[in-house]
């Protein structure tokens, strides 16, 4: 059973299993790779891949602030088990860092925090308007939000957040209770972009 943990801004290092909410952290694939991961060769970022909107991670988080790097007696995540994640993911280091900074903080195994990823992600319907512009777009944050909410009914606006790094869109994060259900953001997590000309890269 998932313990929930008060509204405190904490430091690295808290009690696995103690929080309130998740975040879902959606990431604009090609945003990614411009900024990063082309610089690096990463296999996600190759044209064979056409990743869009990836997972990067599920993150426990307290009304205010979220734990990180947890103490944990839970054996670590093998190579084939972040390899499986790659398909979500983009890469299978994704997965490992996910776990070693958040899912040490869940209070779960290795395997189970992968399976809730995975099932969380599977809850959101990621917009295929947007994979279908075949160009490079320049559009208010609002308007990757709206596409959103048009696609998942029943999100509410105060429940995810567009985010931008450099001038372009980055990421949705949608906020879900313990049962995975949409839920009301923290405002530490209500931040959404105000550009309105942010550049949201075309799908490779």
């Amino acid at each position: 059973m998932l313990g929930l943990a008060p509204a405190l801004v904490r430091a690295n290092g808290e009690r696995a299993g103690d929080f309130d909410y998740f975040v879902l952290s959606l990431s604009w694939s090609p945003t990614w790779c411009a900024l990063e991961g082309d610089a690096r060769n990463s296999p996600q970022c190759t044209e064979d891949k056409d990743f869009g909107w990836v997972l990067h991670g599920l993150w426990p988080q307290y009304e205010e602030g979220y734990p990180a790097y947890c103490p944990s007696s839970k054996r670590p995540p093998s190579r084939s088990m972040t390899g499986e994640m790659a398909d979500i993911m983009g890469a299978p280091g994704v997965a490992w860092h996910q776990w070693k900074k958040h899912g040490t903080c869940v209070g779960v195994e290795a395997r189970d925090y992968y399976g809730l990823m995975r099932l969380a992600y599977g809850k959101i319907n990621r917009p295929q308007v947007l994979r279908d512009l075949g160009r490079d777009v320049r559009l208010p944050a609002s308007v990757v939000e709206e596409a959103f909410l048009e696609a998942n009914p029943g999100l509410k606006r105060d429940q995810i957040t567009i985010t931008c790094r450099s001038g372009r869109i980055q990421e949705a994060r949608i906020c879900l209770d313990m049962e995975l259900k949409p839920r009301r953001c923290g405002d530490d997590v209500i931040r959404d972009c105000r550009a309105k000309d942010a550049l949201l890269d075309r799908i490779r």
